[in-house]
């Protein structure tokens, strides 16, 4: 529960709203207590059978006893003299304080909402920046998906445990404690001898507590993998379809849906249990209270009416607690996520804000790679061993090599996407680990083959991370990508929308649109990861042409499969299980190194 307790501070940030809240639930109870206590004159004049008093009456023998608080003369000279009109308006009052309570429960419950809806959007926008602040090893290792399922749908567990304790809870603890008082005020022997029974029932609580919190952290794990497994199948469902693997997925689906039924039936028995244990408890109590009056009553100790209000104030004590065992379990139920999300909460970021770092100035000598090792989390084997490469400004680099041979690890080094075990990165002799991220990922433009674009427009896309780019330079951007030719041809043009992942756009425009967005940024260094991979032979000669204007003055970075983008470089370099295994020309290169020769022939392709 610590991990819990601790979001709840987060309710701290609207402690005047949450103050207003209490104070109407506090006004809530004090309108059932006087009403509670309204009804014992009721008793006094109905039940009794003779020498029936008015209001009046027993007014005036209340300030007769020299009471702390007596009734002005003037209030008992307005009280009726009739014992049925003094009923009358007892029941009017009632009323009254009814409507009250009702419209204080009301705001209580309004505010309580409120809070809790922007506690939980606070947490849940604290660690969706916490997860994008990560480092990317960190966030591969374990998955997008389990940090999505952590912030949306543990965030709306934790929201369900806000609004049980804050409002649920307190207006029903509230009324308990004005209904426990009256009954301790009129007859307090009585009352205590129920007092015991409230402590087993929080023993009670207490242990099905436990069983909930176990069932709902092992239910959020196995949703989790519900939502990954959903997530694969529907984004990939072109090639499940291609591959007649709707079977395999369906039971890959089954399997952990079963889990998750698995779980959410532990908690199930739990809920189930607990209700109604603690109701035939209350009933027990409830009936011994009865049979203990009852001698009191027949021995004359006890008057009937006061033990009817202490029974009927006890029931609604008993009515109000009844429902804190399954807002207890709400509670506990909260825990597990709230502990799901803390430990996102606690991962470590890429940048310590509290190191002051000075800003890289833009690019203008070289790029050293010193000595780098690098090995995944969980990998056998380092991605890359003890590399070295030196590139001076404005040259355009190509790596190449088989698959797994480390060139996207390589290239994904010098943004800081990726930090070394060993050695160092260095711009302009400046290690890269001693300025502010911000002041290095600025000046460099980044084309993948995998384009990511996001639900919006499709100026919004190009402009994502430069948000003040003008509409000029946006349109500028795209002619050089020779994007401008198809977005002027859709419906809104630049503000037309794209689907979620680009899926409205063939690969070749998805292309398009990333290296327009590298170029509206104006870097002074350019990666290139396979950037016109799904480009036809004609647009890709156009890009080319484009790319090798763009690259002008600029450091280019190029992880290649494509014979016309080796030839266009000024070098290469050729790697091998994460080392580098030769350096120099093409012509150089299809010279002396045999594993070069292999690639021009099997892997470096021509478009088609």
């Amino acid at each position: 529960m610590h991990a819990f307790w601790r979001l709840t501070k987060e309710l701290l940030h609207e402690r005047y709203v949450l103050v207003g809240a209490m104070i109407f639930a506090f006004v809530s109870a004090a309108g059932l207590g006087v009403g509670l206590l309204a009804i014992l004159p009721i008793m006094k004049v109905v039940i009794a059978d003779e020498n029936r008093k008015s209001m009046a009456d027993m007014a005036n023998e209340y300030n007769a006893g020299e009471p702390l608080v007596a009734i002005p003369a003037t209030v008992v000279g307005w009280l009726p003299t009739d014992p049925f009109m003094g009923v009358a308006l007892i029941i009017a009052l009632m009323i009254v304080l009814t409507a009250v309570g009702a419209m204080a429960n009301f705001l209580h419950a309004f505010l309580t909402g409120t809070v809790a809806a922007k506690t939980v959007a606070r947490i849940r926008q604290q660690a969706f920046e916490r997860a994008v602040h990560m480092p990317l090893g960190r966030v591969v290792e374990r998955g997008p998906t389990e940090f999505v399922a952590r912030i949306v749908r543990d965030a709306a567990e934790i929201q369900r445990g806000f609004i049980a304790l804050t409002s649920k809870a307190v207006a029903h603890l509230t009324k308990a404690a004005a209904a426990l008082f009256l009954a301790l005020y009129v007859q307090w022997e009585l009352t205590l001898v129920a007092i015991p029974t409230a402590l087993v029932v929080a023993a009670i609580v207490r242990k099905f507590g436990k069983h909930i919190r176990r069932g709902a952290r092992g239910s959020l794990q196995a949703q989790e993998g519900l939502l990954r497994v959903s997530t694969e199948v529907l984004q990939g469902l072109r090639a499940v379809k291609a591959s007649t693997g709707e079977p395999e997925a369906s039971r890959r689906f089954s399997k952990i849906n079963d889990e998750v039924v698995h779980h959410e039936l532990k908690i199930r028995t739990a809920r189930a249990v607990a209700s109604p244990l603690l109701e035939s408890l209350m009933v027990v109590v409830l009936a011994g209270l009865a049979l203990l009056a009852a001698k009191l009553i027949l021995e004359n100790v006890l008057e009937f009416e006061r033990f009817m209000f202490v029974m009927l104030a006890l029931g609604i004590t008993a009515s109000s607690f009844r429902p804190l065992a399954g807002l207890v379990n709400e509670v506990q139920a909260s825990a597990a996520p709230a502990v799901r999300l803390c430990e996102i909460l606690d991962e470590d970021i890429e940048e310590d804000p509290s190191v002051e770092r000075p800003a890289l100035p833009r690019h203008t000598r070289s790029i050293e790679v010193d000595a780098v090792t690098f090995s995944y989390p969980g990998a056998d084997e380092p991605a890359l061993r003890d590399i070295s490469l030196l590139i001076e400004h404005g040259a355009r680099v190509a790596i190449v090599g088989p698959n797994g041979s480390g060139k996207t690890t390589l290239a994904s080094l010098i943004p800081r996407l990726l930090v070394p075990r060993a050695g160092r990165v260095a711009v302009d002799g400046v290690d890269i680990a001693s300025v502010t991220l911000e002041s290095l990922r600025r000046q460099i433009g980044v084309v993948t083959q995998e384009t990511v674009l996001f639900r919006g427009s499709i100026a919004a896309n190009l402009a994502f991370g430069m948000e003040h780019a003008e509409r000029s330079a946006i349109i500028d951007a795209a002619k050089r990508a020779r994007a401008d030719e198809f977005i002027s041809a859709l419906p809104d043009g630049y503000d037309a929308d794209i689907a979620e992942q680009g899926a409205s756009l063939s690969g070749g425009q998805r292309q398009r649109l990333a290296i327009a967005r590298a170029i509206l940024r104006d870097p002074a260094i350019l990666i290139l990861d396979e950037a016109t991979s799904q480009i036809d032979a004609s647009s890709e000669e156009q890009i080319n042409a484009t790319l090798a204007e763009f690259c002008r003055g600029r450091t280019t970075v190029i992880v290649a499969h494509r014979l016309a983008t080796v030839l266009n470089a000024d070098w290469i370099v050729v790697m091998d299980e994460g080392r580098i295994v030769d350096r120099g020309t093409h012509d150089e290169l299809l010279e002396r190194c045999t594993l070069y020769q292999e690639l021009t022939r099997t892997q470096l392709v021509t478009a088609r």
